[in-house]
């Protein structure tokens, strides 16, 4: 699974491509804003007239709903969940960013068979990508690593609903938002957008976007997806996509990663072998009409490998997803779902 540090894989361009624009279209008034969330950076560009304080109203958003799914925030919800013996009890109104979270990593789960598991904390933790320290560890222990794996699984955590008691079978079972927080978080702001009227906007948050509209220039958002090679820069793109009211989230295995030996581990950690993931796998774009549902898929994705993430992503009508992999002779390709758009 992804680590709660994020990195940024996809770069917005809000501009619809390099050429010039036609000369009937008129440019509209643009506001943006930007500020710092979840360990990386937001931005949001829209249309229309400047509304006041709304980075203050943004950032606030932002600040409660990690109060709630953040394990950097000792005192957040899922922190506290964590730590305890036997579980927490929820509210539905002061708890709704955890419940809305740990709802949609069931419903992920569940359709991804277990390559996206929100209970992998334990396992991140220790291969030093989670919030207990950043320390690469000096030596595998296989033993641990099993061992660690006794309390994985989501039938480790117990929903009680008619008390609205999540309880969990022994005091290590953890859960991990991280995975699509970002993309939950993408989806709150763009829900505060429209609460106020907007209707051109783009929305990102650490790489995960979601649009809806047009830019400026009367044209579909577009988003540059990164080439997945640890000495690329950040404007490098492998390839760009136009978004026409539609969430994006990508993830990868090329950027955070620490080597051991001479072998190279990602922060992507696969429940089943409770190692770190290793497939010819390099990235996964996701396209779906939430950024929360992207942004889980995406991960998932990268722990399943190409071929079985290619047949989920085929028969899944939800989403739509784009791999870049490389092949037996070391070369990267791409392959693509038929509703991605690329330019």
């Amino acid at each position: 699974m992804k680590k709660t540090i994020f990195f940024i894989i996809l770069i917005a361009l809000v501009c619809s491509c390099n050429s010039d624009p036609a000369p009937n279209i008129t440019e509209k008034a643009q506001g943006s804003i930007e500020g710092k969330t979840m360990g990386t950076i937001y931005r949001i560009t829209y249309l229309g007239k400047s509304i006041a304080a709304l980075k203050t109203e943004v950032d606030s958003l932002l600040v409660k709903i990690n109060e709630e799914v953040s394990t950097y925030e000792k005192e957040a919800i899922i922190s506290l969940f964590n730590q305890s013996k036997d579980g927490v009890e929820l509210n539905e109104k002061e708890h709704a960013h955890f419940l809305t979270n740990y709802k949609a990593a069931i419903d992920i789960y569940q359709s991804t068979n277990g390559y996206f598991d929100p209970t992998v904390m334990p396992l991140v933790n220790y291969w030093g990508f989670g919030y207990t320290g950043k320390e690469a560890i000096r030596q595998v222990d296989s033993l641990k690593v099993k061992d660690l794996q006794k309390v994985v699984g989501m039938d480790r955590v117990v929903d009680l609903k008619e008390t609205l008691m999540l309880s969990k079978i022994a005091p290590d079972v953890q859960l991990d938002f991280s995975a699509h927080a970002k993309g939950y978080g993408v989806d709150m702001v763009c829900d505060l957008l429209e609460q106020k009227g907007v209707t051109d906007y783009f929305v990102e948050i650490g790489g995960e976007v979601r649009t809806k509209g047009k830019n400026k220039r009367g044209t579909f958002w577009t988003i540059g997806i990164n080439t997945p090679d640890e000495e690329a820069r950040l404007t490098d793109f492998m390839f760009l996509l136009q978004v026409k009211n539609e969430a994006v989230a990508t993830s990868g295995n090329y950027r955070n990663v620490y080597e051991i030996g001479g072998v190279k581990y990602s922060h992507t950690i696969n429940p089943f072998s409770g190692f770190p993931e290793r497939n010819r796998l390099l990235s996964a774009t996701v396209i779906a009409a939430d950024c929360m549902t992207a942004d889980g898929f995406a991960t998932a994705f990268m722990t399943m490998g190409l071929d079985k993430a290619f047949e989920l992503a085929v028969n899944n009508p939800a989403i739509e997803a784009a791999f870049i992999y490389s092949d037996a002779d070391g070369k990267i390709e791409v392959k693509y779902t038929d509703g991605v758009t690329m330019i």
